[in-house]
């Protein structure tokens, strides 16, 4: 009998070992794998777990990586992050690479070579000549994965999302599947890495052109979470891309990396420290933390009035704290877009990684009408802070408006489990008058509306 304490002590020993964390739904695969694994060893729960936190026992923890990690991928997957990296990435470190006429690129968590291969392509296609160098490097915990990368030999269903012509020239038809043609294949060597462990020599000082961490940060605990982030970070050249998945975002971490968006895609590019310094922004003051702003009485009785809609008086209120967020709210609520739209911009100068500024300036934009351009600064705000509902809300209201009712159910179906947990503040400044009550039901409305089965 598999019981609560040994399933609490078998994650811990899954988070010292491999950085790994698990959702609560993720109990029963835990358990099994527990009982199964005891059951191999001869042992009981307890002895397995003090066997396997002991010491190292490597034969056992490449079973539990095999059993354990989510290895589903396929090629070019997120199209529109691989449009970016061969029309906006790739030719910037081209032209930065002019004197070595060599680029070097890093698949972690690179599963079975899908997405190292898909690199490795891309590469290829944007070199200006033969004498320039490729190099991918795919690392992943997991073994037997590597081994089946090795062979680069994959069914149609790998190749789903593959165009026509890039599978007529990079694959080879082969034992009823496709195999990569050997001018990409011998571009890419695998390697066996823990992320949670050190390697020197991987994570060398600029060694990378281009990493892509895609969908794993959010199944590592949070001190992995910020080695990894810190490793990457150093090992990418200045002027170097890291592309993460939709479900990782950096947030306010993003220590030496510019957020960067085409494509319909976000990604970061580490900052380039020889390069000049931009012109500094016309001053103003910084964005108040929401956190800090709880026991400043003006602001509050301004927050206060707003909620009541009076809003010139708490323009008022708040002149001496110009600059602010919510003098940018209070600004566009009186009708002053265009004085909005400056202050949004200017506060997102300073941080271009807060959120709450970026849905300032969609809502501003919106309003005068620019709503393509306001789309691209909610889904910067959702994706910045993952949490943030309001955007959610935004993007799901605007799709539906322009009868994509799927996306709209999506977006409004996430908006729907977040307002539960949307910050007080936050409801007042973007909620446009209503209550947390009053969003959750219009959200729930508008999602019945849709008619997409969920």
């Amino acid at each position: 009998m598999i019981g609560a304490a040994e399933l609490i002590r078998f994650r811990e020993v899954l988070a010292r070992r491999f950085g790994w964390t698990f959702a609560d739904n993720d109990a029963g695969h835990l358990t099994g794998t527990l009982r199964e694994r005891a059951g191999a060893a001869g042992m009981s729960a307890t002895a397995y777990l003090d066997r396997l936190a002991a010491r190292p026992w490597p034969e056992e923890l490449t079973v539990l990586v095999e059993r354990l990690s989510i290895t589903e991928t396929y090629f070019f997957r997120h199209g529109e992050q691989f449009r970016a990296l061969r029309e906006e990435a790739l030719p910037e470190r081209v032209a930065a690479r002019q004197g070595q006429r060599v680029l070097r690129m890093l698949s972690v968590a690179c599963s079975s070579g899908e997405e190292a291969y898909s690199l490795a392509i891309t590469g290829l296609m944007v070199i200006p000549g033969s004498d320039w160098i490729v190099e991918v490097t795919g690392v992943d915990a997991n073994p037997g994965v590597l081994s089946r990368a090795e062979t680069a030999l994959y069914s149609s269903w790998s190749l789903r999302e593959t165009p026509d012509d890039v599978r007529q020239k990079w694959f080879r038809p082969e034992d009823g599947g496709y195999r990569v043609a050997d001018e990409a294949r011998r571009l890419v060597r695998f390697k066996r890495h823990n992320v949670a462990e050190p390697d020197p020599q991987l994570w060398a000082p600029g060694r990378y052109d281009v990493i892509f961490c895609r969908n794993l940060l959010m199944y590592l605990t949070a001190d992995v979470v910020s080695s990894l982030i810190e490793r990457m970070t150093t090992a990418l050249a200045p002027g170097g891309f890291l592309f993460l998945g939709h479900t990782d975002s950096l947030g306010s971490r993003a220590d030496g990396l510019d957020l960067r968006q085409s494509h319909q895609a976000f990604y970061y590019c580490k900052a380039d420290r020889k390069a000049p310094e931009p012109a500094a922004p016309p001053a103003v003051d910084k964005p108040r933390p929401l956190e800090d702003t709880e026991t400043d009485t003006s602001y509050n009785q301004a927050l206060a009035l707003l909620r009541e809609e009076r809003f010139a008086e708490a323009l008022e209120m708040i002149d001496g704290q110009r600059g602010t967020l919510l003098h940018g709210i209070l600004l566009a609520q009186t009708g002053r877009l265009g004085e909005a739209i400056i202050l949004a911009r200017r506060l997102i100068e300073e941080n271009g990684l807060d959120p709450d500024a970026h849905q300032l300036l969609g809502l501003c934009l919106e309003g005068g009408s620019a709503v393509a351009e306001a789309i691209g600064q909610y889904r910067l705000a959702a994706y910045l802070d993952p949490g943030f509902a309001l955007p959610r809300m935004r993007l799901g209201q605007l799709a539906r408006r322009h009868g994509d009712e799927r996306t709209a159910a999506g977006e409004l179906e996430r908006a729907l489990d977040l307002l539960t947990h949307e910050k007080e503040e936050r409801i007042t400044l973007f909620g446009g008058g209503f209550g947390r009550i009053a969003l959750t039901v219009q959200c729930r409305s508008e999602l019945d509306a849709c008619g997409v089965r969920r």
